[in-house]
């Protein structure tokens, strides 16, 4: 299987015109999975010319490239069109965006966190999807600080979620949010049980969204050994 590095190589010979259908071509879809690797060689190798091309193209993986290639340079007050991508009806895209700003996350750990703090106050529930699924991926959080702020933006996505009107909770971006909570709180505890425990135990388990967020995550192996 190519490496981040080597699809990176293969993509800088390529001229602008080519990226589209070679991407498209080693995309791995249609299929369960799409090539995550060669998003990521995008993300790290495609310049704003090229993620333009990329969203005129339109198509589901050149999409989700270009989400995972401007989450990788997103910043707080620079991040709008990453905003516009993590609020995509395709859940590809949305997934790219998450891997872009994981990638972020490797280089830059602080403009991370800054940027998911900022997301997980946005009013559509997508965002704040993004910001969370971003954080919570083991790799980043291998210091007490990071893991605190998987735990923070866990803990303000909860409260985003149960501060909507109960008819609102149902909708697909509100479901969509749902669901990631569903096993983002057992990874950010597990980065740093202590704090961690004493945060997810306090959380409302008298609200169903937040009790079935709690059953969910008590269930992952990496939570429930800990519990």
């Amino acid at each position: 299987m190519a490496t981040v590095t080597a699809w990176a190589a293969e993509l800088r010979r390529l001229g602008t015109d080519a990226w589209v259908d070679y991407l498209v071509e080693h995309s791995g879809l249609p299929g369960p999975r799409a090539n995550t690797t060669l998003a990521a060689a995008v993300a790290e190798v495609a310049d704003a010319r090229i993620i333009d091309e990329l969203v005129r193209d339109g198509g589901e993986y050149p999409m989700m490239c270009a989400a995972a290639a401007v989450a990788r340079r997103a910043a707080p007050g620079r991040d709008a069109e990453a905003l516009r991508f993590a609020a995509d009806d395709r859940w590809r895209v949305r997934e790219g965006i998450a891997l872009g700003l994981q990638l972020l996350g490797d280089a830059d750990p602080h403009t991370l966190a800054a940027t998911v703090r900022a997301w997980a106050d946005e009013d559509d529930p997508l965002v704040v999807r993004a910001a969370v699924a971003a954080i919570c991926e083991p790799r980043l959080l291998r210091s007490p600080e990071m893991a605190a702020i998987a735990v923070e933006v866990c803990a303000r996505a909860t409260a985003h979620l149960v501060a909507r009107p109960q008819p609102q909770r149902h909708d697909s971006a509100a479901r969509t949010l749902r669901q990631t909570l569903g096993y983002a709180w057992s990874v950010a505890v597990a980065a740093d049980p202590g704090p961690g425990l004493r945060a997810f135990e306090a959380l409302d388990t008298t609200d169903p969204d937040i009790a079935w967020i709690v059953h969910e995550n008590a269930s992952k192996k990496r939570l429930s050994r800990l519990l």
